[in-house]
């Protein structure tokens, strides 16, 4: 089998390391590619059979995509991988050209193999990259081979809100991917446990990737501009041994931040504090580990706020911080000062892609 799991671009190292950790799990032959075919915000997974011993002692056959749908705090999607294939020039070429390459590729799998021409079906598709046709093209192109083809078998069904089986077809660049999801219409990432939004709240993917790079180890933990809540009841939810507080100055969210973690049912392993971060160090004498998103675009009014919160904030934060902090922004200039100005090292950068934006990560220490 081999599966293409999705994530956010900038953390397939993450999502990687986490899918082979889960494999490792349950003893299954796999071979892991971040970035499949340089696409970014990929991975693919080769994999063997699992087994596992019912009640009854019988032997079945483990079914990889629920495992990793149950299991996986930084996946996206599990998608049982069907082919794939790169497109030269698929970009510069005129539409009805482009859609034909598609639609022949398609139309030469073996997709009765996965579907039965009982059951209904959809194509859900995403497109990125420069091209001269749309996601709807693909998919209606795909959704016509697809139907096709499984004419030669019976008559199929059509069901574009409540499909049984759900097609993925993806056009990144020149690299097209086609395969059954496994997950369904709603991502992963789309935690149920969320009753209230902040306006910019965290996806719990991206949370539990600041959380891999702080790499707490049982000490004290804050995110000091906590919001909904996200980052530590991500952490909760792993069984966190150590004191998990959440700080927010506004009152509104911090009650919604305590209405998810009820939902979550990690109420009572978190301290919700109402309060300044940049007056930090009235709450905590120290703290082991300080993972945030900081506030910039919609979670920040006036911009021109911003070099002096960062400044104060990064300030207090010098006095209580023992071990190392994790920090998102799309303000780099303004975050490096702050850091650098007030004692700290930069111990690891990278760009993840959140919102629509490529955000800059910090590891400090």
């Amino acid at each position: 089998m081999r599966l293409l799991l999705t994530t956010s671009q900038g953390i397939e190292d993450l999502a990687g390391a986490e899918v082979r950790s889960l494999l490792d799990r349950i003893g299954v032959p796999f071979r892991v590619e971040e970035k499949p075919l340089g696409v970014e915000g990929r991975v693919s997974a080769e994999i063997g059979e699992a087994f596992y011993t019912d009640e009854k002692g019988r032997r079945r056959r483990m079914s990889i995509p629920t495992y990793l749908n149950e299991r996986s705090r930084l996946l996206h999607r599990v998608i049982v991988e069907i082919a794939s294939e790169r497109f030269e020039g698929i970009g510069n070429e005129e539409p009805e050209v482009a859609l034909r390459r598609i639609e022949d590729f398609v139309a030469s799998l073996p997709v009765e193999r996965f579907i039965k021409v009982s059951e209904s079906f959809a194509v859900r598709s995403f497109r990125k990259g420069e091209h001269r046709i749309t996601s709807v093209d693909v998919a209606k192109t795909v959704g016509k081979a697809i139907f096709e083809r499984m004419e030669r078998f019976g008559k199929p069904r059509v069901n574009l809100d409540h499909p049984a089986v759900i097609f993925r077809a993806e056009l990144i660049n020149e690299v097209f991917f086609i395969g059954i999801d496994t997950t369904g219409d709603s991502s992963l990432h789309k935690r149920p446990w969320r009753v209230y939004d902040h306006p910019a709240h965290l996806k719990a993917s991206i949370a539990n990737a600041l959380i891999e790079l702080a790499e707490p180890d049982g000490g004290s933990f804050t995110d000091p501009f906590c919001g909904s809540g996200t980052i530590p009841i991500e952490l909760a939810l792993r069984g966190y041994p150590g004191r998990v507080i959440c700080l927010e100055k506004y009152r509104k969210h911090l009650r919604g931040a305590e209405m998810n973690a009820f939902a979550a049912g990690v109420h009572e392993g978190i301290e919700f504090i109402l309060g300044d971060a940049t007056r930090l160090s009235e709450y905590v004498d120290r703290v082991d580990f300080a993972v945030s998103n900081l506030p910039y675009g919609l979670k920040i009014g006036r911009k021109r706020a911003i070099p002096k919160l960062y400044m104060d904030f990064f300030g207090e934060l010098a006095k209580v911080l023992e071990k190392r902090g994790v920090f998102i922004t799309t303000e780099k200039r303004e975050i490096e000062r702050a850091i650098t100005e007030n004692g700290f090292k930069i111990k690891h950068h990278r760009l993840i892609g959140h919102g629509g934006l490529m955000v800059h990560t910090y590891v400090i220490g």
